[in-house]
């Protein structure tokens, strides 16, 4: 059973790593960037969030992964 300073730790890194991601997506989504920019935003993000939850890559392939994805396709018109 975690204690009550481990799920506090969890859920800074859950808050922080949320504060990454909506920071990533909205830089791709009001600036200028070039598609090639925001894949290394998105490799950036995703490495910190392995920083942040060591072999947790499949989760934020799972859960932000697509976000990025959907994106992309709206903003460089990819598909």
């Amino acid at each position: 059973m975690p204690t009550p300073e481990e799920l506090e730790e969890e859920d800074r890194r859950v808050r922080q790593l949320r504060l990454v991601v909506d920071l990533a997506l909205s830089v791709i989504a009001q600036t200028e960037i070039s598609l090639a920019q925001a894949q290394e935003m998105i490799a950036a993000t995703r490495g910190m969030a392995l920083r942040l939850f060591p072999e947790k890559g499949h989760a934020f392939d799972l859960i932000y992964l697509p976000r990025f994805h959907r994106l992309l396709e709206e903003r460089y018109g990819l598909s």
